[in-house]
């Protein structure tokens, strides 16, 4: 597998064992296919609003202790992606999906390449974001293709999705825009953008408001395209979220159950946001490996009616 790789700014750092393909975009690869077929060969992590390097670095070490045969690609988020265009966001997600093509998680003219086995890891609304964006490109790209295969998938949705208000609007990028001019500037930004989305909702009738889209959109059952209601998807919060209501997490779970998704909860009483593995890691990754074990026994099942 061939991608060109991008060059790093003095001082800029990647992460560890990772090749930068893109800015903000890293990939592992194994370079082999995995062998073991209830086991992921390519994770996809969508990390949160301006989540350094560092903490990320937690959560691939861990999948590669977990699953070393699996590549992995991260997607950081900058804080920008909730104002840049939509054709910005697009170009910078497109090495993902090169990356993708590259791993062979698409369709192709070869039948010796065996279906690819995909577990996607998203954290926050920022990275929900991301992850939507990437779906809508695909679903362009490659239309139902997709849909007809039987691919083993899982999602994880860790602290989102939630509406969210103009308090943890505030919150959340205080935490990140550590300039207080800049902070100040992008604040007013986004409170412009806020009362501008609600104002067009009451005079349209409709919902405009990014993050209630961004709601709307996580029910969608093939959020990615080879996803479907066979996808078991695992929420992971907690009461403690300053940023992300865990009523809301929660009934956003409910929803999708009733709309037939496989979707399973674990509710943290005392970690922060995006900080589940700092208080419980040894119950946080259990859940990650419960959710891809659902994954396979459902795969499994599909085998077997197909067979029938």
């Amino acid at each position: 597998m061939s991608l060109p790789l991008v060059s790093q700014k003095p001082g800029v750092r990647s992460l560890e064992g990772f090749s930068t393909i893109g800015t903000g975009i890293y990939l592992r690869s194994t370079g082999e296919q995995c062998q073991d077929t209830t086991l992921p060969n390519v994770i996809l992590i969508f990390g949160w609003m301006g989540a350094q390097l560092r903490h990320l670095q937690n959560y691939t070490n861990a999948y590669t202790k977990i699953y070393p045969n699996a590549s992995q690609i991260v997607v950081r988020c900058n804080p920008n992606v909730f104002w840049t265009t939509t054709g910005t966001k697009q170009r910078r997600l497109m090495p993902v999906i090169d990356a993708l093509e590259a791993l062979h998680c698409f369709p192709s003219s070869s039948s010796a390449e065996p279906p690819p086995r995909i577990l996607t890891h998203v954290f926050s609304n920022g990275g929900s974001l991301q992850m939507t964006i990437l779906g809508h490109m695909l679903r362009r790209k490659y239309g139902s293709a997709l849909v007809q295969q039987l691919i083993t998938s899982t999602l994880i949705l860790d602290s989102c999705p939630a509406t969210g208000s103009l308090k943890t609007i505030k919150l959340a990028f205080s935490a990140v825009i550590r300039n207080p001019i800049l902070r100040v500037i992008v604040l007013t930004m986004l409170y412009t953008m806020h009362f501008v989305g609600l104002g067009l909702s009451l005079v349209f009738g409709k919902r405009i408001m990014l993050m209630e889209n961004l709601r709307i959109e996580m029910w969608n059952p093939r959020v990615l395209p080879w996803m479907g209601l066979h996808t078991p998807r695992l929420y992971l919060f907690s009461r403690k979220d300053k940023l992300i209501p865990w009523q809301d997490v929660t009934q956003h779970a409910e929803i999708a159950k009733e709309r037939g998704m496989d979707a399973r909860c674990e509710l943290f009483e005392e970690s922060e946001h995006v900080a589940h593995i700092r208080v419980e890691p040894e119950r946080y990754w259990a859940s990650v490996q419960g959710i891809w074990a659902a994954a396979i026994s459902k795969g499994k099942v599909e085998d077997q009616r197909l067979l029938t």
